[in-house]
């Protein structure tokens, strides 16, 4: 099992200058992926400019929106924002998609939290169109230069649709922020779809856990706050940062026993510190 990290851009108020050493640390550490976790009407960082930075600032460790809310963006917009990315870290680039759900979220005009799910299935034909060279804007000129590849997708979420759209359009699936044990049957899930819509091997399973190494009692708070909307879910979130180097053992543990291909730490602080302190506990 893989081991990556995430990127603090959705830690509240962080100091965004850090986001490149960030990410160059991570890479010199031995890190897999750098992960974003985003949403609007929070006082971070979009996960499109974090994952721009580290694109500039690494050569080889991979990228990975896990999840952004793709609903909230015209598809143009997201299309070409990503195509830019995945071109200028040398495609290294996977879109892990959700649609969302926080009304405060959806700022785009005309795009409201209502239909989420029939209007993803219409941006990703939206998205491969942009991706393939087709005209854009009704003019002739496409959105991206020849060449451009077709971003790989992942895919968040517990419905059925969610899954059977994972199925069809991605390569594989990201689990919520839940401890091993409960993201077991969602993979079981992902499993059965891909099964189910005919497609060979087995998806790509990715999960995801928080840390805090330093100031644990701030990291644990800034969990609760990220998902203060969800009251006493937000408790159990936040019940579940992983505050010592035993329970990021045992994590480690825990989501290679239910087979996951990947498992990313979340950081929830910005202290650049907390790079090399996970680094030393997982390698």
């Amino acid at each position: 099992m893989k081991i990556g990290i995430g990127i603090p851009n959705q830690v509240r108020d962080l100091r965004a200058s850090v986001i490149p050493e960030w990410a160059s640390q991570s890479e010199k550490a031995g890190f897999s992926t750098l992960g974003t976790v985003g949403r609007i009407a929070y006082p971070g960082v979009m996960d499109t400019v974090a994952l721009a930075a580290a694109a500039g600032a690494t050569r080889t460790i991979g990228l990975f929106s896990n999840v952004l809310l793709a609903t909230v963006w015209p598809p143009e917009l997201l299309a070409k924002e990503a195509a830019g990315i995945d071109g200028v870290s040398g495609g290294r680039l996977t879109l892990g998609l959700g649609i969302g759900g926080r009304p405060d979220d959806f700022v785009a005009e005309g795009a409201g939290p209502k239909g989420l799910g029939k209007r993803l299935d219409h941006d990703l034909e939206v998205y491969r169109d942009f991706w393939t060279g087709g005209p854009v804007g009704g003019g002739d000129n496409p959105g991206v230069p020849a060449g451009t590849r077709e971003v790989p997708l992942m895919f968040g979420g517990f419905a059925e649709a969610a899954l059977d759209r994972m199925a069809r359009w991605g390569e594989g699936y990201v689990g919520g922020s839940m401890p091993a044990e409960m993201v077991s049957g969602a993979f079981d899930g992902a499993r059965a779809a891909w099964t189910k819509a005919g497609r060979e091997g087995s998806p790509r399973l990715v999960a995801i856990a928080y840390y805090a190494f330093g100031d644990t009692d701030k990291g644990v708070g800034n969990v609760r706050d990220y998902y203060s909307n969800m009251g006493e879910g937000a408790d159990f979130i936040a019940s579940t940062v992983r505050t010592s180097p035993d329970a990021v053992r045992a994590a480690v543990k825990e989501f290679e026993a239910i087979g996951a291909d990947e498992l990313i730490f979340n950081p929830t602080l910005d202290d650049l510190d907390e790079v090399a302190r996970l680094a030393d506990v997982v390698f």
